[in-house]
């Protein structure tokens, strides 16, 4: 059942090193907050999953918190490359990082087949390309039924899957609208859940195409007003387009990245 926490408290509880996490959303929603606060309390030797790292993978990343990424694109959405990204698999700083690669259907599909409680999952997928050549987790299977030749990849199973949503009712149930990618699938696939939502209400009321996630599925609901930020949370405030331009030169600078870093652990110290 949901428990109601502070977001350092779930992600005192819920986060460990060495775990693998998933931190999901796409384009909206995105777990900003929550991605900072795994930094602030300093973990080590994470698996980080997801299907499109953003600017809080780079930062994680940068900041040592990670030691493998699966994933299927990476990037600045809009403006380019993540450089902390780049350093650590190009020179290992501040770490050597391990790569993953899918393709977004296939990591769609691994995530569907652990919250199905399947080993694998099958699609048509990966042809004409190189990925199952430089990713093990990429096989092939002919159909027992049409002889047809898919692709197929395991199952993922985070030990926590982290998302934001707009709003949570006080016995834990989450709902979120709008933009959605796999947050669902990825809740259900992991081993615990942590949600940090823009508020706390006493009744969710219906909105078009909202999914409700219920608080069975759930282990901490954390309040995080502006916790998707610079991302966008729909009815609660818009993508702020020029963070992401200013995190170019942050992230491109090793040295502006750990002025960026000082400031954002001083700044819980001083919270």
């Amino acid at each position: 059942m949901a428990e109601l926490m502070s977001l350092a408290d779930a992600v005192r509880a819920l986060v460990h090193d060495g775990a693998t996490v998933a931190l999901e959303g796409f384009t909206h929603l995105i777990p900003m907050a929550a991605g900072q606060e795994i930094i602030r309390q300093g973990r080590r030797d994470l698996t980080l999953v997801r299907m499109t790292p953003d600017l809080v993978y780079d930062q994680l990343i940068g900041a040592g918190c990670v030691r493998k990424l699966v994933f299927s694109w990476g990037g600045n959405p809009g403006v380019g490359s993540l450089h902390r990204f780049r350093e650590a698999v190009q020179r290992q700083w501040p770490r050597a990082l391990e790569i993953e690669e899918h393709s977004h259907a296939g990591m769609a599909n691994r995530y569907v087949a652990g919250a199905s409680g399947l080993p694998f999952a099958v699609l048509r997928g990966y042809a004409g390309t190189d990925l199952a050549r430089v990713t093990s987790t990429v096989a092939f299977v002919d159909c027992p039924f049409t002889g047809e030749r898919l692709a197929a990849v395991p199952a993922l199973n985070p030990d926590v899957t982290i998302i934001h949503a707009q709003r949570a009712d006080r016995n834990g149930n989450v709902q979120l609208w709008g933009l959605l990618g796999v947050q669902k699938e990825a809740v259900l696939a992991a081993r615990a859940a942590l949600v940090t939502v823009e508020e706390l209400v006493d009744e969710l009321t219906p909105m078009p195409g909202a999914i409700v996630l219920p608080h069975w599925v759930i282990d901490a609901v954390a309040v995080a007003p502006g916790g998707a930020w610079p991302s966008y949370a729909q009815g609660y405030y818009e993508r702020d387009n020029d963070a992401y331009a200013e995190w170019d030169p942050i992230g491109r600078d090793r040295e502006a990245f750990q002025r960026w870093l000082k400031d954002l652990t001083d700044a819980e110290a001083t919270a």
